[in-house]
């Protein structure tokens, strides 16, 4: 009998040694784990909802221009601000947004209209001058 609890209190003194490094274990690899810097935004995601986004550099590269319905007027061909040439762009308006190749909304040029929102372009087809957020 005694024998079988010394047995009893060796197997009970191992378990209970494991799980407490077990419990060691799992809290230093929480603290690792949020000790880590936090994953950067994708460039696209800088864009907010209710934002229309364009860069020059194709896969979001470059200074971000935003336009929205604050500074854009719905049914009206509005050139880029500053004269930029969008190679990438994020549409997050909930409207249809049109971007034109020509600066002044000319059908000569590609144009395309887009559904809103959720729209990601890292590599425009043709370099975006324009744009008419449809109402």
């Amino acid at each position: 009998m005694s024998r079988h609890i010394l047995t009893l209190r060796s197997r009970l003194f191992r378990a209970l040694a494991l799980a407490t490094t077990g419990l060691a274990c799992a809290a230093g690899t929480a603290h690792a784990a949020s000790g880590e810097p936090p994953r950067p935004v994708p460039p696209e995601f800088a864009c907010q909802q209710g934002e229309f986004c364009v860069w020059p550099g194709e896969s979001y590269q470059g200074q971000i221009t935003r336009m929205d319905l604050r500074n854009t007027n719905p049914d009206e061909c509005v050139p880029l601000p500053g004269g930029v040439e969008a190679r990438s762009f994020a549409h997050r308006i909930d409207r249809h947004v049109t971007v034109y190749q020509d600066a002044e909304c000319a059908t000569e040029g590609d144009f395309s209209t887009f559904p809103g929102p959720g729209t990601f372009v890292p590599q425009a087809p043709y370099v975006v001058r324009a744009i008419q957020i449809w109402n």
